[in-house]
């Protein structure tokens, strides 16, 4: 049984930053892209950002680059997203995923390319 359980989040100001941490059990995770995703109040669910299962590429949403950081530890299974100069718009409730592929060539920034899902963790940033 894979299982996902993200962390970090939390009620910042503007221009603060957060951590969120993701950590997985249940399967090889080295072999396995992750991704970010996050879900505002009455919004569709949207990419965030991903990172290739070697940790050797990344890939963000252009609301993000810049500000946000995506890495991996595989070693204690854990993927994070390091989010600098949070705005409002940031607020969400931010779900970590895992890929359906193993070993997958390419990033994968769609949802149906995930077949794992946490629970989600809130991020509310007051202006």
């Amino acid at each position: 049984q894979v299982q996902l359980v993200e962390s970090g989040g939390g009620l910042v100001q503007a221009g603060d930053s957060l951590r969120l941490s993701c950590a997985a059990s249940g399967r090889t995770f080295g072999t396995y892209g992750m991704g970010w995703f996050r879900q505002a109040p009455g919004k569709e669910r949207d990419f965030v950002a991903a990172i290739k299962w070697s940790g050797g590429s990344t890939y963000y949403a252009d609301s993000v680059k810049g500000r946000f950081t995506i890495s991996r530890d595989n070693a204690k299974n854990t993927v994070y997203l390091q989010m600098n100069s949070l705005k409002p718009e940031d607020t969400a409730v931010y779900y970590c995923a895992g890929d359906l592929v193993a070993l997958r060539p390419r990033i994968a920034t769609m949802e149906k390319e995930y077949a794992y899902w946490g629970q989600g963790t809130q991020v509310t940033v007051s202006s």
